[in-house]
């Protein structure tokens, strides 16, 4: 069984007073997937988020139909509690990967790559990045 794959091209995230927006791009635009097999999805930064305190504010949401986004990973690499450890994040400054080593079901979703160094104080900001939907 294969599940068809379709990623939403660039969405923008722009916080007032910031210096600058931040572009969010992620890749590929199409993605045939298999149960059980691989995928991964890229995410890049117009500017670095890599901050002075040493952490990097980029998560990643999955949002099932019908559900609220639920946390997968935060500051690029920790996986949220209760998360499935076939969930890994990855990256550093503008470039980031999550993979999934082995493709579920229960994986469908729209995924999101969510960046929030321009307001630390409000935490992440919606819409945050480009978007995957795995049906």
């Amino acid at each position: 069984m294969r599940l068809p794959a379709q990623l939403l091209g660039l969405l923008m995230l722009w916080v007032p007073g910031s210096s600058g927006d931040i572009v969010m791009t992620q890749t590929p635009l199409s993605l045939p997937i298999t149960p059980g097999e691989p995928a991964s999805i890229s995410c890049r930064a117009s500017q670095s988020l890599l901050h002075s305190n040493g952490y990097t504010y980029l998560d990643w949401y999955l949002q099932k139909p019908g559900q609220s986004p639920q946390l997968l990973i935060y500051l690029g690499s920790n996986r949220a509690s209760g998360v499935p450890d076939r969930f890994s994040g990855s990256g550093s400054g503008t470039d980031f990967t999550l993979k999934i080593s082995r493709v579920q079901a229960e994986d469908a979703g729209v995924y999101y790559c969510i960046q929030y160094i321009q307001d630390l104080s409000d935490g992440p900001a919606w819409p945050g990045g480009t978007t995957r939907r795995m049906e």
